[in-house]
């Protein structure tokens, strides 16, 4: 078994042993301070005047694609992975749609097979529960069908409009690259925050750049995907103080892999999506606003809306 494979391998296993750990203690539910039929979580704080607020920020012009390309060839968290095949229909064999259109027309379908877990991608509320509860007390047993989600299902997420804040986490540590398994706590946050001028306001985007993807993706695939520096259970406890609407970072997880020594693996997910309905992005393109010190920015989300969908792949805006 080489390195990158056990990695992954044992962080998959020690999830699974916390996970059910955790089943057998019960999970102790944690109503929605929206109330108890509220599916979108701090979507809420989407209002007509975060959203004039938000436009205030675009002073230059300038916009960047926060999400990566999805490359079939890239690696994802396992079992995920994504096929695509561009079809030419009613055109094969020397056949022409002339008949059809009047014309010598030619044009190009594709079809895909994929997980919506790949890339640039949003975790929606219904993604990572506790003991066979999700967000807003909802037990999978109610709401987790095999043709969908009958309740938080990304398809319910307004688009998200809000103010964007960047905090560099590489710089911080001095370093063009963070390692796998580094951490980042909340103290570091703190600290990092501080010193790059980044205030946290209710609703806000919180990225973390921690220049995994852009050192690791293209050299050592494997190793990217088998671990990555993040944030350890407390950093994200800190972070549910400030009320944020998303948290994500320009990792695979946003969570430390290996996880931090006493920590639970993928705990920060809990305590985001379950305990206070806050989105989780991953897979970010951050590079560019790390490289040119946008700290702020007005962001924009409008994902695809496919009915009872758990995450999905996105490319939000940074304008600024």
């Amino acid at each position: 078994m080489n390195i990158a494979r056990k990695i992954t391998t044992t962080a998959v296993v020690t999830g699974g042993l916390v996970f059910a750990a955790a089943a057998a203690q019960a999970a102790e539910c944690k109503p929605s301070k929206w109330g108890a039929d509220d599916e979108i979580g701090a979507a809420n704080y989407v209002t007509p005047a975060q959203v004039l607020a938000a436009v205030k920020l675009v002073k230059k012009g300038e916009s960047h694609p926060l999400g990566i390309v999805v490359d079939p060839k890239m690696p994802a968290f396992p079992p995920r992975s994504t096929s695509i095949q561009v079809v030419t229909p009613g055109q094969h064999n020397g056949r022409s749609l002339a008949q059809d259109f009047g014309w010598d027309a030619v044009y190009n379908d594709d079809l895909a097979q994929l997980w919506f877990g790949t890339g640039p991608q949003i975790d929606g509320l219904g993604h990572l529960g506790e003991a066979g509860m999700y967000y807003n007390c909802n037990k999978a047993e109610d709401i987790v069908h095999i043709t969908g989600l009958k309740k938080l299902g990304v398809d319910k997420i307004p688009p998200m409009v809000g103010r964007g804040v960047l905090v560099d986490m590489a710089k911080h540590f001095g370093v063009e690259t963070m390692a796998a398994g580094q951490v980042i706590s909340s103290a570091d946050i703190k600290a990092a925050a501080k010193a790059q001028g980044v205030e946290f306001r209710q609703g806000d985007v919180i990225l973390f750049h921690t220049g995994w993807t852009d050192g690791m993706l293209q050299k050592d695939p494997k190793a990217w995907v088998s671990g990555e520096p993040g944030l350890n259970n407390e950093a994200f406890e800190y972070l549910t103080t400030v009320n944020p609407m998303a948290v994500g970072a320009d990792t695979w997880g946003v969570d430390v892999v290996p996880p931090a020594k006493g920590d639970k693996v993928f705990y920060g997910h809990v305590h985001l999506l379950m305990n206070n309905g806050i989105y989780i992005l991953e897979t970010m393109n951050t590079g560019r606003l790390a490289k040119e010190g946008v700290n702020e920015f007005m962001f924009v989300l409008g994902q695809a809306r496919i009915k009872g969908t758990v995450q999905m792949i996105i490319n939000p805006v940074a304008m600024w």
